[in-house]
């Protein structure tokens, strides 16, 4: 079996095998929060944007998207879907080599999970001086609820699109990260691999703070997209924040 680096050959079957169909109805409650900024959402930051299936559904809604990532072959997937509808760029957060000012960033799809406690505070800093006084901030994080799932459910396997998979995951609750090894032992197209992650489960008090550090104010949690209040039940919890008014981009 070959191991190989993260978001390196998962690329290629990243969207059969990971992703649900939830694309759409994320930017339809994106859409639907922008519309009520009277400044105007145009231009939005896609962070973590993977293979651009969310820049996707926001370019059709006639947004003007640019996305980074760290992983190339996932940004290579991005550009053959989208071509010059949008922009994509490599970028290791924290930094972030983009000098423009965007009405919103996002990200979604618990990117931000992959970052260590001090990278994600980091981040959120350079999203404050990248998004426009009272633009969004509005990102995804997998939850205590999601650790505690993830704990119960250690190994998940199936078959997608010509792929068999076996997803294993070993949570320490103590340092609040999940180390998940991705082995799909029949590829539909190359050969077998395996890719291992770290998540790290950022806690409401770590958001928080590193949110107010980075400018972002007016903050609201709910539950994965939609306006229901997150409880003890909620695996993904969606933040929405607005940068405020007296920092200069």
């Amino acid at each position: 079996m070959n191991e190989v680096a993260a978001y390196t050959r998962l690329a290629g079957v990243y969207d059969e095998i990971v992703v649900d169909p939830c694309y759409a109805r994320w930017a339809d409650f994106l859409d639907g929060l922008w519309v009520h900024d009277r400044t105007g959402v145009v231009d939005v930051l896609d962070v973590c944007c993977g293979t651009g299936l969310m820049a996707a559904e926001l370019v059709a809604r006639e947004y003007r998207v640019v996305g980074v990532d760290a992983a190339p072959d996932m940004l290579d997937r991005a550009r053959a879907l989208l071509g010059s509808h949008a922009q994509f760029q490599v970028a290791v957060l924290p930094n972030l080599p983009i000098d423009e000012t965007f009405d919103a960033a996002i990200s979604n799809f618990d990117g931000l999970n992959y970052l260590p406690p001090s990278a994600f505070a980091e981040t959120i800093a350079v999203l404050g001086k990248r998004v426009r006084p009272r633009g969004w901030l509005v990102f995804d994080v997998h939850t205590d609820a999601m650790m505690d799932f993830t704990s119960a459910n250690a190994l998940v396997e199936g078959d997608s699109d010509g792929n068999h998979f076996v997803i294993s995951s070993v949570v320490d609750r103590a340092a609040r990260t999940c180390l998940t090894t991705i082995n799909v032992t029949h590829a539909h197209e190359g050969e077998p691999f395996v890719e291992t992650h770290t998540q790290y489960f950022h806690s409401d008090e770590q958001i928080r703070e590193a949110l107010t550090a980075g400018g972002f104010t007016d903050v609201l949690v709910v539950d994965e997209y939609t306006y229901r209040a997150t409880d003890s039940d909620t695996l993904r919890a969606t933040w929405i924040a607005r940068r405020g008014e007296d920092r200069s981009s």
